[in-house]
């Protein structure tokens, strides 16, 4: 079903589907450009988010922009969502549930913006958009291709920031992805 942006928020702002529309503060849609060729997914809202009801304003988000910038990635080159829209309580991992009462949402996101690469941040975005058996550590970085859409994932910009050890690879990650955004570029 083809909806306009208007009458996706409109969704999202009025869903009852799971219980964690009856704990949050703000639903959080979307941030960056609509017209974007790069989508980065992430798993669902943190505090910060639920207060400001933007995706990766946080600490998370702020390493996340870190590396965007160090790769050269302007404001409106990408977009940002997440499989859930609003903030699992104390940032537990959504419940396959959950993600499936959001999911529709996601999809619509998709199907608006038209991304041609899209980098799931995390396993659990991995799992809900890649394959539910991904295995982040093992398959973080490798590309895989649906209907002339680029995916991959990378290790959640919080995880790295619990374990710098991910750092490293999380940065050649965006590298690649950057490799692939240019390359998709010069196809245009």
């Amino acid at each position: 079903m083809n909806v306009s942006w208007e009458e996706l928020e409109g969704m999202c702002l009025s869903c009852h589907k799971c219980s964690l529309s009856e704990t949050r503060h703000n639903v959080v849609i979307e941030r960056g450009s609509r017209t974007a060729r790069l989508m980065f997914v992430g798993e669902g809202p943190g505090e910060q988010e639920d207060l400001s009801g933007v995706p990766f304003v946080g600490p998370a988000g702020q390493f996340l922009d870190k590396l965007l910038i160090a790769a050269g990635f302007e404001d409106d080159d990408y977009y940002i969502a997440n499989v859930v829209k609003c903030r699992p309580p104390n940032n537990r991992d959504p419940l396959e549930e959950e993600q499936a009462a959001c999911i529709g949402y996601l999809r619509r996101q998709f199907l608006l913006v038209r991304p041609k690469i899209i980098v799931c941040l995390g396993r659990i975005a991995a799992k809900a958009l890649i394959n539910p058996d991904f295995k982040i550590t093992k398959e973080r970085g490798v590309w895989f291709e649906r209907k002339g859409i680029y995916m991959c994932a990378t290790f959640h910009p919080s995880a790295v920031l619990r374990d710098m050890s991910k750092k490293k690879p999380a940065w050649e990650d965006i590298k690649a992805v950057r490799r692939k955004f240019d390359e998709l570029r010069e196809e245009k």
